[in-house]
């Protein structure tokens, strides 16, 4: 998995990582179901749509498609690892998990965040209620860029869903016209995969 760079008198990531990284998404039923609905979306709508999945106190993209109509300074591709405690696919996660899993995540964001760490709360328990009551949460951790997310469940784990554009409208303007399309795109991919089980 390592290849040495005599240059820099250490190492790096060797092809076969790639190809790890290649049978994983090649193998994932959700990856399977979900993308080509995900593009679909992104296309008629021209707005970036991402999969993502949980691993230890980051969202990992398993999948990310590019369609915002302004130009933004992130580039968000698959693998790419954002923070949980403040993106709208690590508050859908958070809303979705245990309580338990849920206060020992709280404890890592609460030493990694100091004083930030009581506001950061209260934004994440409006994300988690909101969730709860509505089905998906917003958040706007980069400049200019609205992101809506919601979980989605299955029996290996909890993924989240997220859409978002770069944009000057406000919040409200962007929750408006993108909380259907999330909750529509979360349903067909519910939905196929639920008759992919039945088959």
């Amino acid at each position: 998995m390592l290849q040495q760079e005599p240059l820099r008198k250490g190492y790096r990531l060797a092809p076969a990582v790639l190809s790890l990284a290649h049978a994983m998404r090649s193998g994932s039923t959700i990856l399977q179901v979900a993308a080509p609905l995900m593009r679909a979306l992104a296309e008629s709508k021209r707005i970036n749509v991402g999969l993502a999945a949980p691993d230890r106190d980051e969202m990992v993209y398993l999948e990310s498609i590019r369609y915002s109509r302004r130009v933004a300074f992130r580039n968000v591709v698959s693998g790419q690892r954002v923070p949980m405690e403040l993106t709208s696919l690590g508050r859908a996660y958070l809303a979705a998990t245990s309580a338990a899993r849920r206060r020992t995540l709280y404890q890592v964001f609460k030493s990694r965040r100091g004083k930030q760490w009581p506001s950061l709360l209260v934004e994440i328990e409006r994300s988690i209620g909101s969730v709860r009551e509505s089905g998906f949460c917003v958040a706007s951790w980069q400049p200019e860029v609205v992101a809506l997310a919601c979980p989605i469940t299955t029996a290996q784990t909890c993924y989240s869903l997220n859409v978002s554009v770069s944009t000057v409208e406000s919040m409200e303007a962007v929750v408006d016209a993108l909380t259907a399309p999330l909750l529509e795109l979360r349903e067909a991919i519910m939905s196929a995969m639920s008759r992919r089980v039945d088959e």
